[in-house]
């Protein structure tokens, strides 16, 4: 059986790296940083869609060429924005559960693909995951299911738990038709009650008995 996890906003909270490097490119704007809750607000569809959500917060006018010189920007510092995430509580103590349980695992995330395996190496999770698909390895995001669905591929198939924090992960479930973990403690902007969701859960310690549960399901 397959756990593939959501990253940010799931298994850490990177909005802190991702604030400090949008206030480097606003700063070069003479330009106010974003709030720790903007930056949270904005996350989920990738470096594109957060650039542009910035841009929109401080009144800089999107236009093609504006928006691809400040994501070329955002792109090149963000590859090196590790230093201020953070595991949510329970989370290497839960993943190392699991990997002992014999669990396939994989990540699935929209964050890029080279600051998402800056970020695995500087967390020490580079051999906990058998699959990652990260942003820019397909030609869609999340929450088009081909993501998830590549990452259910390249662990070899069969049942899957996707688990994740949003929107945007409830709506890549449904769309791949696979049981999804609501976290309820990360970047969420509606509440638990309007997002699909097969289990719920604001504890790490408690997804063991999920999976079991999960596991259990016909």
């Amino acid at each position: 059986m397959n756990i593939v996890f959501d990253l940010d906003g799931t298994l850490i909270d990177s909005a802190p790296d991702i604030q400090s490097v949008a206030a480097t490119i606003l700063g070069g704007l003479g330009m106010a940083a974003l709030t720790l809750e903007e930056t949270r607000h904005f996350i989920g569809e990738g470096a594109a869609v957060f650039v542009r959500r910035m841009m929109a917060a401080r009144g800089i006018e999107d236009t093609p060429q504006r928006h691809a010189a400040l994501l070329e920007k955002f792109l090149a510092e963000y590859e090196f924005a590790v230093d201020k995430a953070v595991f949510y509580p329970g989370v290497l103590d839960a993943l190392a559960a699991l990997k002992a349980a014999g669990y396939r695992l994989g990540l699935c995330t929209n964050k890029p693909e080279v600051p998402a395996r800056a970020v695995l190496r500087h967390m020490g999770l580079t051999s906990t995951f058998d699959a990652v698909t990260a942003g820019g390895m397909l030609d869609s995001r999340k929450p088009d299911p081909a993501m998830l669905l590549h990452t259910i591929a390249h662990l070899g198939g069969g049942p899957t738990l996707y688990v994740g924090d949003s929107e945007i992960d409830a709506e890549t479930a449904r769309r791949a038709v696979v049981p999804f973990a609501l976290y309820t403690q990360g970047y969420r902007k509606s509440p638990v009650s309007e997002l699909p969701h097969d289990w719920r859960f604001d504890n790490f310690a408690a997804l063991e008995g999920i999976v079991a549960a999960f596991a259990r399901t016909p």
